[in-house]
This record gives structure tokens, sequence and C-alpha cells, in this order.
């Protein structure tokens, strides 16, 4: 088993920045790429960035340019920097990991909610 712990996130002005952190622990080892969804009100969840265990990463076209994935194997963590926001980005995220063999998520965060306000 795999547990994903969020923290970030939060209220800010449109242009603003905020960054997320998510802490992976347990059965490490099964992950190959950790990633972040969203959902925002009314709308399905969506694939923002993801980022595996070689460093290739992966964004939505709409972060494009505003959104940085990273990670750090040595603490287990990935984070997201998120840059010149916009009242679009509005949404619940969500830390996911996937095991090797596998394409969808098996391993989630708590989510966590980010609303920036025009």
């Amino acid at each position: 088993q795999v547990q994903l712990v969020e923290s970030g996130g939060g209220l800010v002005q449109a242009g603003g920045s905020l960054r997320r952190s998510c802490a992976a622990s347990g059965s490490i080892f099964m992950i190959i790429v950790m990633g972040w969804f969203r959902r925002a009100p009314g709308e399905q969840r969506e694939l923002v960035a993801a980022i595996s265990t070689d460093g290739s990463t992966n964004y939505a076209d709409s972060v494009k340019g505003r959104f940085t994935i990273s990670r750090d194997g040595a603490k287990n963590m990935v984070y997201l920097q998120m840059n010149s926001l916009k009242p679009e980005d509005t949404a619940v995220y969500y830390c996911a990991a996937v095991k090797y063999g596998r394409q969808v998520p098996d391993y989630w965060g708590q989510g966590t909610q980010v609303t920036v306000s025009s």
C-alpha cells in the first residue's frame, strides 16, 4: 500500500502562485508515475501534470508554461508549483500515484481546495 498526504493550496488572487506538496509513504517501490489531478465544480476530474521515475513529465494544455511538477526521490515528495493562476484553475486538487504495469492511478491523496479569485 501507498499513502499520499497533501499539503499546500488555499486561496489566492488571480496572477498569484501556490505550491502543492505530496508526501508518499509505504510501498514506494511500486510506483512509476506520480501526478496531480483536479476536479472543478460540475466538471470531470482531469489530469493536470504527471512525472515518471525517469523524470519525464506531462502537462495538460491548459497549464503548460504556468505549472511545474517536480519530485524529490530522496524525500518521496512530489510538488506542483502553480504560477500565473487563473480563476478557471479553481478546483479540488488531488495527488495520485500509478503502480508499475498500470495506466490509471491506484492511490489518491485526500484532495485540497485551491481557489483563485478574480
